[in-house]
């Protein structure tokens, strides 16, 4: 089935069920594990963590009264999600909020009873987190991005905006699943219409400025970043950077543009924290995550910083500046 057909059949199915068709405990306190790849003040500042309260609220839960949040925090550290993962699994948590490829690996490989709800994945499937988006199989269930195939849109729109560009250059990370698919829909996207790519790999904070450095003397006209969980957690750093360099450059979250990148194109990641509370609640309710269909977005958000075009010397068309859903100027 398509990948963007199939939302469109559950959107109405399980995961709208009205809350009265499940018969909640009274007097339960559900733990709920909050693991975020980044820091906690990265998920308070984006929102995120917010959200997530905001979305079990408009489910009908109470923090501290019929649910506790025992957070974790990679901090953007591979070599610390081990431990958090373990963590999580001792204090026998009811359900797992994720955040990040790596994290989602490492629990992975510590756990396979907790139910785990993803909020941010390119591809669950690609990951052998699921073994379906329609019918994930075991305990992973939760949100896709889908936005390993945005790289030809995102493209196309620094194309709209920088006089002949022919070379783009990628920021990705090598240890995330998902990069090498992206490049893959990337690559083709970019031969189609005559433009070259280079790429610079990031594994650590101190990689990304050596990446974007490395792009600017291959005289990339523009630079997509693609997904993964530490460019979330340094998007401010990569936005600066990019700034520095001179180079026009676009990622998938909205906080990008924010943060002084010229475009974003993706999925609201916002919304997506919000809406896996509604999973969150489905599966305190007794369903099994692995028949919860993983929901992918019906709908990506285009993000324009007048401002950075200007320091770079850009103009933007009026079309891009009529279509998007936020323009900063």
């Amino acid at each position: 089935m398509d990948r963007r057909a199939f939302i469109g059949s559950v959107a109405g199915g399980v995961l709208a069920a009205p809350l009265g068709s499940f018969a909640q405990p009274s007097g339960k306190v559900w733990q709920i594990g909050f693991f975020y790849y980044g820091s906690r003040q990265s998920a308070l500042e984006t929102g995120r963590y917010n959200a997530f309260v905001q979305g079990m609220r408009e489910v009908g839960y109470v923090e501290g009264k019929n649910f506790i949040i025992e957070a974790r925090f990679g901090n953007a550290k591979v070599e610390s999600l081990a431990a958090l993962a373990a963590e999580l699994v001792r204090l026998k948590v009811d359900v797992i909020v994720a955040t990040g490829s790596e994290v989602n690996g490492a629990l992975r490989r510590v756990n396979t009873t907790i139910p785990i709800v993803i909020t941010v994945d390119p591809d669950p499937v690609i990951e052998g987190l699921a073994t379906s988006l329609a019918r994930p199989g075991g305990n992973f269930t939760g949100l896709s991005t889908a936005a390993d195939q945005l790289g030809p849109k995102q493209l196309e729109l620094l194309m709209a905006a920088v006089p002949r560009l022919s070379m783009v250059g990628v920021l990705l990370s090598p240890d995330n699943p998902s990069s090498p698919p992206s490049m893959n829909v990337l690559m083709l996207g970019a031969q189609n219409v005559g433009v070259h790519v280079v790429s610079a790999q990031a594994r650590t904070v101190a990689d990304i400025e050596s990446a974007l450095a490395s792009l600017a003397r291959e005289r990339a006209d523009a630079v997509i970043i693609l997904p993964d969980g530490l460019f979330i957690q340094q998007f401010q750093q990569i936005a600066r950077a990019s700034l520095e360099h001179r180079v026009p450059s676009i990622a998938w979250i909205h906080e990008y543009v924010q943060a002084g990148g010229l475009f974003s194109y993706g999925a609201d990641l916002a919304d997506n924290y919000r809406r896996a509370a509604t999973y969150v609640d489905k599966i305190l309710r007794g369903a099994k995550p692995g028949d919860l269909p993983f929901e992918q977005p019906t709908r990506y958000t285009l993000a324009i910083n007048v401002k950075t075009a200007k320091t770079l010397g850009l103009t933007i068309p009026q079309s891009l500046l009529l279509r998007a859903d936020e323009v900063i100027q």
